[in-house]
This record gives C-alpha cells, structure tokens and sequence, in this order.
C-alpha cells in the first residue's frame, strides 16, 4: 500500500459519503474517449531497485548528453548542489505565507536577503520579495508606472523578449491602455530617433530590456533622458540577470524588473521560475507584492516583518496594487543561497567566462564564410547569428552532433528567417564551440557544392 494510500475499505467508505457505488460511477462525467481502457504501456510490475534502475536509463537516453544553446530568457547554468540540499529542508519546502512573524523568521529573513541581494546588483533602492516570473513582473512593473502617473500610454521597445510583450498585451487589453513599440535599429538596439518620436506627455513608462532579446545591451542613461524629458518612467527588464555581474547596474532606472532563474533555479521545462521587482524608495508605495523590512522586538533582537502586502488576499481589492503577483519564496529562496554561495567575486568570475565563451563563439563563427553576426551592438553571452542555408536544416544537423543550436528567430520575427539567437553560457565547452563551428562549415560547403543555398536577407534588410 506504499504507494496506494487508501485502503479498499476506505474508498468504499469514501463512494459511500459521496453517493457512489463505484469508481467508474464516480467517473461517469468523463467522456468514453477520454478513458483508458486497457493498461499503460510500462514494464512491471518492479521492484524498487528496478525502477531505480529504469530511470537511470531513461535519464541516460535524456537530453543530458547535449550540449543547449538555447538561451532566450531561459539560461542552462551550473547549479551547486548545496542549492537543492538546502532548498530541501522541510522548513523551507513546505513553509507558506508568513502571517504569522513569530513562527515565520526563517522565511521572512530568506526573502529579506533575497530583496538585499536585489537591491545590490539592480542599483535601485527597495526590492519586493519576488514576483511569478519575469513576464508578469514586466508586466506588473508597466502597471506599478500607469498608476504612479495617470496616463495611459506605454512605450516599448520590440527588443523586448516577445512572450514578455504577449503579457503585457494581455493584461492592458481592456483597460484603454495604448502600447506602441519600437523598432529595432541597425545595431541591435532599441531605436532612439523612433523612441523620440513616440514620447508625448501621456506616456507613462518606457519598457526596454537589457541585454535585450537578441543579446545587444541597450544604452540605459540615454534612454532613460529621453523618458524623463517627458515626465515618464524607465522600465528595464533583465532576463539574463547573470549579466549584472559584470555590467553596470541600470541605475538609471526608476523600476528594475525580470527573471532570476539564472541564480541556481533549473530550466526544467519551462518552471517555476522567479521574477524580480525594484524601484526607487519614492516609488513603494505602489509596488506590488509583499516587502519584508527589518525591525526589532521588545528585548531590541533583531526580527522581520511584513511590511507591505498590497495583493488583494491583504486587503481590500479596490485598494490592491495586483492579483498575479504570486510570491515565489522557495525559487527565491534558491537564488539567494546561490547567489551568497558564489559571492561578489565568483558572480564576476562566471559573468567574465560566460563573456569570453560567447565572443568566442561569436569569432569562430564569424570565421565560417557566408555566417555573419548581423548587429554591431555589444553583447553578453548571447548574440543572433546570419546563418548560410536554411536554418531549421542547420539545427537539425547540430542536433545529429548533440548541439542544440539556438532559437530560430523567424518564429517571433519574421524578417530574420535564418537568423538564430546563439547563448553560450558556461557550461559550454571550447570542444561544444569548436564542433559547432565544424557543422556550419559542412553545412556551407554543401550548399555550395549544390548551389541551392537559400536566399537569406542581407543584414540591412534583417534589421529594418
């Protein structure tokens, strides 16, 4: 009965109280189509050891023995396993909302630390204690701006990761909120003249994101003048947060928000993942989510607190900064004990060698004829690569080789087809860039000898 934990006496118990005879009866409302009728295609019955064993060969058959390069607001970095040893404790896997301070200690002080680590590497001067993930906290952050100045218009960049401009279009659908976009420029980079042009005085935020979806990190300060020329907020969202270990923060910023699963939270298809949020002090008072500060008790120890839930589960839902920004402590939770596990040094460290690898990358490439890197703007680990013949073709063929060989950007940007965004982090070895170099060369010389390369845009189209 391990893992059938009621007996047959107290299922039938059960169908009893709810007026049952039987299970199938029970299931009646299921479709017939929809119910299996014969049994799963599974080995067994096994015992533990064998299931051990069976998932050992699953897991041997995985995608482990790729190499991911794939990055697009999902990064593969190494993780320390002290993260998921101390993650795992039953304090903190089961802990829930901290109503309660008094019992509550250990997960107020973690999320203190994770908004003080925020704070630190964002440049901004209060953080919350975390948010879904880094589209819903882009998202949170254009409406934290809509109220603070009563307008009604947003400016964003289409550098901004796609998905997280698909919430945002979501969430202002039907509130007469109007979101105009801006371009990309030859460089990479959000077009300045074109941002100019779209500011008015009933804009409320600009949205950019650096390093930005094609890698490029995007000029902050002067961004920033031309949003507050015009009495509007600067939003930037950082997905790659890692990059904050080696570039400046945005301080120019009024609101800092994005995606922190780079520290120590697996890519594991998809999530959960953790979203970031921080603003300058003058700007909490419309911060969503909850904020935990720091105070003292009757004996004058040290001790945390709540001190703003504005989620409408606190208060009164017309007086609620938010209802989707659901606190993801134990994701935080993660991401602090990795980030105090690397330090100020080790964050710099692994930042310098995600840079190194890609530039790297980015040479060798470059050095395959008919490849290009098409934007000249600097970048951190992830770049867009101009590659000869078809892309899907070329991603096939790195996946023969046990590479997968980045995003097809045609997916989200029609003008790039055969154009790939590249992320090489640190767990890509020298030997993985060699040998993916090695495929694009074969790839070129094919299509070469065949003469049916497929036409791509030139770089002055790509961009436009």
């Amino acid at each position: 009965m391990r893992y059938l934990p009621n007996s047959p006496a107290e299922r039938a118990a059960m169908l009893e109280a709810t007026g049952h005879r039987s299970i199938e009866e029970l299931f009646n409302q299921i479709p017939d189509n929809l119910k299996l009728r014969g049994p799963l295609n599974l080995p067994g019955p096994l015992s533990e050891p064998e299931i051990l064993e069976f998932f050992r060969q699953a897991a041997s058959q995985s995608s482990r023995d790729y190499v991911s390069l794939l990055g697009a607001g999902a990064y593969t970095h190494y993780r320390p396993v002290a993260v998921d040893a101390l993650i795992s404790r039953g304090e903190f896997f089961t802990a829930y909302t901290p109503y309660q301070a008094e019992l509550a200690q250990g997960t107020l002080q973690a999320m203190f630390e994770f908004q003080t680590l925020i704070t630190q590497l964002t440049g901004m001067e209060v953080s919350n204690a975390s948010l879904y993930d880094g589209s819903t906290a882009t998202t949170e952050a254009v409406l934290m701006a809509l109220r603070i100045t009563g307008r009604e218009k947003v400016v964003v960049a289409r550098t901004l990761h796609p998905e997280y401009r698909e919430v945002l279009a979501t969430y202002v659908r039907h509130q007469n909120v109007e979101v105009a976009e801006i371009p990309c420029a030859p460089s990479g980079q959000a077009d300045l003249s074109k941002l100019e042009a779209a500011l008015t005085r009933e804009t409320a935020a600009v949205v950019i994101q650096s390093p930005n979806f094609f890698g490029a990190l995007e000029p902050i300060r002067q961004v920033a003048e031309l949003a507050h020329q015009q009495g509007a907020l600067l939003i930037v969202s950082i997905a790659e947060p890692l990059s904050l270990g080696i570039i400046q923060p945005p301080r120019d910023a009024d609101i800092v928000c994005g995606e922190a699963q780079s520290f120590g939270v697996p890519v594991a298809f998809g999530g959960p993942y953790v979203g970031f949020l921080a603003c300058r002090e003058k700007l909490v008072r419309q911060m969503p989510g909850r904020l935990v500060g720091q105070t003292s008790d009757s004996a004058a120890r040290r001790g945390f607190v709540l001190t703003l839930a504005t989620r409408e589960q606190h208060i009164r839902r017309e007086k609620a900064t938010s209802n989707i920004c659901t606190n993801q402590s134990l994701c935080a939770l993660a991401a602090t004990i990795y980030l105090c596990l690397l330090g100020k040094k080790g964050l710099k460290a692994l930042a310098e060698q995600n840079l190194a690898k890609a530039h790297y990358a980015a040479e060798q490439l470059r050095a395959v004829p008919g490849v290009a890197t098409p934007f000249s703007a600097p970048f951190f680990n992830e770049f867009v690569v101009k590659v000869p013949g078809e892309a899907e073709g070329l991603l096939a063929a790195l996946r023969d080789e046990k590479i997968i060989g980045g995003l097809n950007l045609a997916r989200f940007y029609p003008e790039l087809k055969n154009h790939l965004l590249v992320c090489v982090t640190e767990t890509v070895s020298r030997a993985a860039i060699d040998r993916m170099r090695e495929v694009y060369r074969r790839i070129q010389t094919q299509s070469n000898s065949s003469g049916s390369a497929a036409e791509i845009p030139s770089a002055s189209v790509a961009r436009n």
